[in-house]
């Protein structure tokens, strides 16, 4: 298995990439082309499809969207992104409409993706226009894809003349474990067997996350959140945070659930590459957040950053 995309590095090349093609209003930017190119036809050959088009008619620059998310499955999937302008600042009304169809003739399907942060920060009260360069928050919705095959995606921000174009490419079964599947018994190191500074590269220790392996937890029964991510040395700082945010839903749920960092390279060094229970559980990229049951049934699974509200809350429905 190849290393896991450091998600924000491959992110900064993609804001550079989007800041680098103009376009004009109401016509796709020559990173919408690189999309459109992507899935496998050409501008002239009017690639998107025709159930697409009465919605890139709104004024502004069509531009392609930056997913956080890769690894889609049949049924329902967690999609994150951002709409990125040709001057590479982020697009950030804290409402998003949202058209998902497949590349065909059959209708799409609209519904609504709101605007989280990053990491541990919050919103106090209504989001409101607030436009920056850095992604401290993205749009995260939830799509049905019920079939594999490639699916086009039309985002419209809300109040905002621009419209964002993607593709998501979903697979019969996802690469990592699927939602109802048995958690992969991984025995990874606790305090009970070595010292945190050989198991976390958090600073200071993140000691809460080190006390149970996923093998121990399966066997006695006992709901668990797994994170798998690497503070120090993901380079796109979504990693340290989802770390920050796990830790924080535990102190707010209590010992009725475990929760348990992994991190992701062999002996903390990159250069060595992914460690083996990154393999067992066959991740792509990172981070990754896996909620499982006292059965040991994956419940819900988090790709790329997940913010407190939103995991506490599948916390609470799915291991409470």
């Amino acid at each position: 298995m190849g290393q896991p995309v450091r998600r924000l590095a491959l992110l900064a090349v993609l804001l550079a990439t989007a800041a680098g093609c103009g376009s004009g209003a109401g016509k796709p930017s020559a990173a919408v082309e690189t999309t459109k190119k992507a899935a496998g036809t050409s501008g002239a050959q009017g690639s998107l499809p025709a159930w697409a088009q009465p919605y890139l008619a709104e004024k502004g620059p069509e531009v392609a969207l930056v997913f956080s998310t890769s690894d889609y499955g049949e049924g329902e999937n967690r999609v994150g992104f951002l709409v990125v302008r040709n001057d590479g600042s982020l697009v950030q009304a804290p409402k998003a409409d949202v058209y998902v169809g497949p590349d065909g003739p059959a209708e799409p399907v609209r519904t609504v993706a709101t605007l989280e942060p990053v990491g541990p920060h919050t919103h106090a009260g209504n989001v409101g226009p607030h436009d920056h360069v850095d992604a401290t928050d993205l749009y995260v919705v939830r799509v049905q894809t019920p079939s594999p095959g490639r699916y086009w995606v039309v985002v419209q921000p809300e109040g905002k003349a621009i419209q964002g174009i993607g593709t998501l490419d979903v697979r019969p079964e996802t690469i990592t474990p699927p939602v109802g599947s048995k958690a992969i018994a991984s025995d990874n190191p606790t305090l009970a067997n070595a010292s945190a500074a050989q198991i976390t590269t958090a600073s200071p220790p993140d000691s809460g996350l080190l006390r149970y392996s996923i093998a121990d937890s399966i066997e006695a029964h006992v709901p668990f959140v797994a994170v798998f991510a690497t503070p120090k040395y993901c380079q796109s700082r979504t990693c340290g945070p989802t770390v920050e945010v796990v830790d924080r839903v535990r102190r707010r749920i209590g010992p009725s659930v475990r929760f348990i960092h992994i991190e992701i390279y062999q002996d903390n060094d990159p250069q060595k590459g992914p460690n083996r229970w990154v393999g067992e559980w066959k991740l792509p990229t990172e981070p990754w957040v896996f909620l499982v049951g006292g059965d040991g049934v994956i419940k819900a699974k988090f790709e790329g950053s997940v913010d407190v509200g939103e995991l506490e809350a599948a916390v609470r429905k799915y291991l409470l």
